[in-house]
C-alpha cells in the first residue's frame, strides 16, 4: 500500500505520508505536470528523486489536488492556488505532504550516524548530556533536525538560521510532541511539533502557536 499513514492533526490540518515502492513508469502514468516541475523532473539525476517527486503528486491526488494547484514563491516555498497551506517533504523511500488552513512545516529525515558529526552546526550538544546512548542521541538529533526544518519551511524567511535563530524545548519520546520558538530580526514566534518514527525514519511537522485575542 503505498499511501504509508494518514494523519488527521486536526480539524483542518492533515499529513499523508507515502512509501515508494512502485516504478517511475507507474508513478508518472496519469500525472500531468505544470511545465515548470516537468522541467524540474527532466533535470533530475536520481531515480530516486524523480520517484520521489512524482509519489508527491499522487498524495496532492489523495486529496483532490493535482500539480496544477500549485504554484512557488520567490523564496521557493509551495502554496495551493486555493489559499490552503501546504508543505512537502522527501527522503529516501518516503515522502510526507501537510496541508492546512495554518501555516505549516513538515520534515521526514532518516535516522543516521552522521547527524553526529553536524549536530553541533544546528544545536548545542551540551543540551543532550544526559542522553542514555549513541543510538538515542541520534533518535533525538534527528527529532530536533526535523524540527528546526520544519519550522524553517513554514517561516521561510531568508537568512534564519537553525543555530542562532530556532530552539527546541527538551522533550521525552514518548511525548511524541515539543514546541519551539523563532528569534528573528528581533521578533519572536511560537511553534507547535510533533514527531513520529517508523521503519528507521523520524518525521516531524510544525504550526504556528495561535495567540487568543481578547475580547
Amino acid at each position: 500500500m503505498p499511501l504509508y499513514k494518514t494523519i488527521t492533526v486536526d480539524e483542518g490540518t492533515k499529513v499523508l505520508i507515502w512509501k515508494i515502492e512502485e516504478t517511475l513508469d507507474w508513478l508518472v502514468d496519469d500525472i500531468q505536470l505544470t511545465p515548470h516541475c516537468q522541467e524540474r523532473v527532466n533535470g533530475m539525476k536520481s531515480i530516486l528523486h524523480k520517484r520521489g517527486f512524482m509519489s508527491i503528486r499522487h498524495l496532492f491526488a489523495e486529496i483532490g489536488y493535482t500539480d496544477h494547484d500549485l504554484y512557488y514563491d520567490e523564496n521557493g516555498k509551495p502554496h495551493l492556488k486555493d489559499g490552503k497551506c501546504i508543505s512537502i517533504t522527501h527522503s529516501f523511500n518516503f515522502t510526507a505532504i501537510i496541508i492546512s488552513e495554518d501555516e505549516v512545516g513538515i520534515d521526514i529525515e532518516k535516522q543516521r550516524d552522521k547527524i553526529l558529526k553536524i549536530a553541533e552546526k544546528f544545536t548545542p550538544l551540551k543540551e543532550y548530556h544526559t542522553v542514555a546512548n549513541e543510538d538515542a542521541l541520534i533518535r533525538k538529533l534527528t527529532i530536533v533536525w526535523g524540527a528546526k526544518e520544519s519550522i524553517y519551511k513554514l517561516y521561510a524567511q531568508p537568512g534564519l538560521g537553525f543555530l542562532q535563530h530556532i530552539n527546541i524545548a527538551d522533550f521525552d519520546f514518548d511525548d511524541k510532541r515539543t514546541t519551539g520558538k523563532v528569534y528573528f530580526k528581533g521578533e519572536k514566534s511560537d511553534y507547535n511539533l510533533e514527531f513520529l518514527e517508523f521503519e528507521g525514519f523520524t518525521c516531524v511537522y510544525a504550526k504556528p502557536v495561535k495567540v487568543a485575542v481578547k475580547k
